[in-house]
């Protein structure tokens, strides 16, 4: 039975978290292009920072793309998960990763709170991101153990959900049906959008791509002022672009 609280949480919500997140995310760029970064702290601290990062980015990566091949692909994937031995494989290499991604995200949280130089420079933006990504990967992998075979049910269930947000005709069916932890876990998912534009990962949007066909950097060995401040010569091809 839906209810005023469903109607928040799953029409509501979504609308504002892309409307933030839209919204946030251009002027991040616009206006406070310089703090578009990460802000790395490796000076600070790098071994924990290493095996922390490594998990984090590798199972955050893997587990974002298996759902968004369940959101964009749904039928696709029910006919690869048509043969059990294919979908015990995608079950054990998703939870294997969502793991990968916890762990690596425990060690950098703990990182964050227990050494002091990394105290310093957080802000309670880092921490919250954290705890909400803390949130929703624990419950995340609760859900792939005690609902099994998780990557049929999305694209046959929330998938439709989803795409139905997408064509501005919700249909709350599906969702309201489910768990109410997978309906926590959705919820999750719109606040971690919801607060996104103002955390250190919108960097993520920003890869220096451009990087891979700009031409080798040159390197001066003998300072001839003529030549260096030759207005009429280019540096390189591509100028950056957050300046």
């Amino acid at each position: 039975m839906m209810t005023s609280l469903h109607s928040f949480l799953f029409i509501a919500l979504p609308y504002l978290t892309m409307g933030v997140f839209l919204v946030g995310t251009f002027y991040r760029y616009k206006v406070q292009s310089f703090k578009v970064s990460s802000l790395s702290s490796q000076f600070l601290e790098n071994e924990k920072l290493f095996w922390g990062s490594t998990a984090f980015h590798v199972g955050m990566m893997a587990v974002l793309c298996l759902h968004l091949i369940a959101f964009l692909f749904p039928r696709t994937l029910l006919a690869w998960n048509s043969y059990p031995i294919r979908l015990i494989l995608l079950e054990v290499t998703g939870f294997v990763f969502a793991l990968s991604f916890l762990a690596g995200l425990i060690l950098l949280f703990v990182r964050r709170i227990y050494v002091p130089r990394i105290r310093v420079v957080t802000q309670w933006t880092d921490l919250l991101i954290e705890v909400l990504l803390l949130f929703q990967i624990t419950l995340g992998c609760v859900i792939a153990v005690l609902y099994r075979w998780g990557s049929s049910w999305f694209a046959s269930d929330l998938s439709p959900y989803l795409w139905s947000l997408v064509r501005l005709n919700p249909d709350l069916q599906t969702i309201i049906a489910m768990p109410e932890i997978v309906q926590a876990h959705v919820v999750g998912a719109f606040l971690i959008l919801l607060v996104f534009p103002f955390t250190r990962l919108i960097h993520s949007l920003v890869a220096p791509l451009h990087y891979l066909w700009r031409p080798y950097q040159q390197v001066i060995w003998l300072w001839d002022r003529k030549r260096v401040r030759d207005t009429r010569k280019k540096w390189s091809e591509h100028l950056p672009k957050n300046t």
